[in-house]
């Protein structure tokens, strides 16, 4: 599986923007509402490719339809819990060949045998405060 290390603080999706000759990425309010983020403070920063605009819907209104189940969960702690069923939409594969895909507020699960553009639903095997890791339950009947 994919090593995701304890210091990761967040994980968002933003444009690069271009202004006054410099290049920059902004950071949605949030991020610092939830203290995920300080301002005035450095981080370093990875960069991924995004997906496409139809994979950005799917994943949206997937993280949409939880953020109204998980209404009630505190919004520091991760947004899953072990043993809840999830649709997610695959985004990339992490070093270790495993899928990666984002749930609420960029929450990173790791799904072992998905391949990007996957949609399977996945049962949410471990939590971590970073990083959860499931299996999945159910396959994306578009890879059948």
């Amino acid at each position: 599986m994919v090593e995701i290390p304890d210091s990761l603080r967040s994980l968002f999706s933003a444009p690069l923007l271009q202004r006054n000759g410099a290049y920059i990425i902004e950071v949605p309010s949030n991020e610092i509402d939830q203290e995920a983020l300080t301002a005035d403070e450095t981080y370093r920063v990875a960069i991924l490719g995004a997906p496409s605009s139809a994979e950005s819907t799917n994943q949206q209104d997937s993280q949409d339809t939880h953020s109204r189940q998980n209404a009630n969960q505190a919004p520091s702690g991760p947004p899953v819990d072990e043993g809840e069923i999830w649709d997610v939409t695959i985004e990339t594969v992490g070093d270790q060949g495993d899928g990666i895909a984002k749930v609420e507020r960029g929450y990173v699960v790791i799904v072992p045998g998905a391949q990007p553009g996957d949609e399977p639903t996945v049962e949410i095997e471990q939590v971590q405060e970073n990083v959860a890791f499931a299996s999945i339950v159910d396959s994306d009947p578009r890879a059948l």
